[in-house]
């Protein structure tokens, strides 16, 4: 993971995604926390995106998201996005709870990569939960950022797309 070579990086990315899938209980904990321990050796989208949907989301589904709120908050870019990307596993499971809050902790953030992840966690609520995600909408869009906002009505219809971009939703 601490390697200067991308594809190294990914490569370790994909192991510890692989060992997580086929490990136990314990061997899930352990790689869990290793992840968590050796966080700042990610420092790329990609990095983040490959793996913590596949460990940090699954690990925590039935566990604390304190975690994932305090990385929401965090200085770390790459923080934010494992404490976003992470909910895909949960929204993938019925749950748009924790993705829609950690999506309102970072509103206002000015990384325009956590506006994309936030934006993406967003459209995946909406496959999942469209009405969460137009009541998340309704309350949020004028203090959104572009991105997300985009992001988040992509799969909506051209016309109600539309009535969103023109403030009329």
């Amino acid at each position: 993971m601490n390697s200067n070579i991308h594809d190294e990086r990914s490569l370790a990315h994909a192991i510890l995604v692989l060992k997580y899938r086929k490990g136990n209980i314990a061997a899930q904990k352990e790689i869990f926390e290793f992840y968590i321990r050796n966080r700042k050796f990610i420092r790329s989208w990609d990095g983040v995106d490959d793996s913590a949907p596949y460990i940090v989301g699954p690990y925590l589904l039935n566990r604390s998201k304190t975690l994932l709120y305090q990385l929401a908050r965090s200085p770390r870019l790459w923080d934010r996005r494992i404490a976003m990307v992470a909910t895909w596993w949960f929204i993938r499971q019925g749950e748009t709870r924790d993705a829609l809050q950690i999506a309102r902790l970072l509103l206002k953030d000015e990384e325009d990569l956590i506006h994309k992840a936030s934006g993406w966690m967003l459209r995946e609520v909406g496959k999942r939960d469209l009405r969460a995600l137009e009541r998340f909408l309704k309350k949020h869009h004028g203090g959104m950022p572009r991105t997300t906002f985009r992001y988040a009505i992509e799969r909506f219809s051209e016309r109600k797309r539309q009535a969103y971009l023109a403030g009329k939703c």
